[in-house]
């Protein structure tokens, strides 16, 4: 999934899900435990992204499949075990999600830096925020103090993260039932029934995207999501579904005739009102059903509990 994808997620997230407020986190919870926690997930994730740009989507996107799967627990990074399997292999997720090793080395330097006190999902939390600075992104302050879940749902991953195919109402469903694509590229099985079969889609688009994605086989192909700022965080994704560029089916859904036509308006022509709603539906993300105090664990390998 790419930041702009992400970023049709952070529509939903702005529009149809409330005010949500975790009394138990606190942007300064590690201010003495391990003072220098922030700092240390920065340079790697800088580093990370500066490596690959694709990689900053990824770490956004495992904070967001984290958070719609029994909150923002980090159950999204634990491996199978005989008492459950994970979420790894669910539809959305299964050849998708990456990123691991990013999140695995910085939980390994931050481990030797403050042994069993900074959580996994806390990890996914500023490494999401850093990302998106990282691609010239809006920054915000993120709330910490979240606790790692001792087990993983892979049913509720495949009913509760929605889908490319998804059309408008879905899409509105999956988000008020919870209380954002910038940059990134996406593989061809998951846009190719769009760019053959679908009409509100802008024809010499279609075309370019065909010529790497055929209608039978390379399912694995690559294409950029944004053919106009690929690298970059920006609204572009809105100019570009006002086009009829939207890459995925659930993307032109948010400007088909339906009700947020005027918002992607809005957003694709005011960079700052979006980069300012962005950073405020990611707090409210982060605040979903963490767990917290003496509940769930801080586990020293982010893909075992302990």
């Amino acid at each position: 999934m790419s930041i702009h994808k992400l970023v049709q997620y952070f529509l939903l997230l702005f529009l149809f899900i409330g005010t949500i407020v975790s009394a138990q986190l606190s942007s300064d919870f590690y201010s003495t435990t391990c003072p220098n926690v922030l700092s240390t997930i920065k340079t790697q994730v800088d580093s990370a992204v500066n490596n690959e740009p694709r990689m900053g989507a990824s770490l956004l996107r495992l904070h967001f499949h984290d958070c719609f799967v029994q909150g923002c627990d980090a159950s999204v990074l634990l491996d199978d075990t005989s008492n459950f399997t994970g979420e790894k292999t669910a539809g959305p997720n299964a050849n998708s999600i990456r990123g691991f090793e990013v999140i695995d080395t910085i939980k390994s330097q931050v481990e030797s830096l403050c042994p069993g006190v900074v959580s996994c999902a806390d990890i996914l939390a500023v490494a999401a925020r850093d990302s998106v600075v990282a691609l010239g992104g809006p920054s915000w302050t993120v709330q910490l103090g979240r606790r790692d879940s001792t087990t993983a749902s892979l049913s509720s991953a495949n009913s509760d993260l929605p889908g490319f195919s998804f059309d408008l109402s879905q899409l509105i469903t999956a988000f008020s039932n919870k209380g954002a694509h910038t940059i990134g590229e996406a593989r061809c099985v998951t846009f190719r029934q769009r760019i053959y079969n679908e009409s509100n889609i802008d024809s010499s688009y279609a075309t370019s995207l065909q010529a790497n994605c055929p209608s039978v086989g390379d399912d694995s192909n690559l294409s950029p999501i944004d053919t106009t700022t690929p690298t970059t965080f920006d609204n572009a994704y809105f100019k570009n579904l006002q086009s009829q560029k939207g890459l995925f089916h659930s993307d032109q859904q948010l400007f088909n005739g339906g009700s947020t036509d005027s918002q992607v308006t809005s957003y694709g022509s005011d960079a700052q009102s979006f980069a300012t709603d962005f950073a405020n539906a990611m707090l409210k993300m982060g605040n979903l059903s963490p767990l917290t105090g003496t509940t769930g664990q801080i586990r020293t390998n982010c893909a075992k509990i302990n």
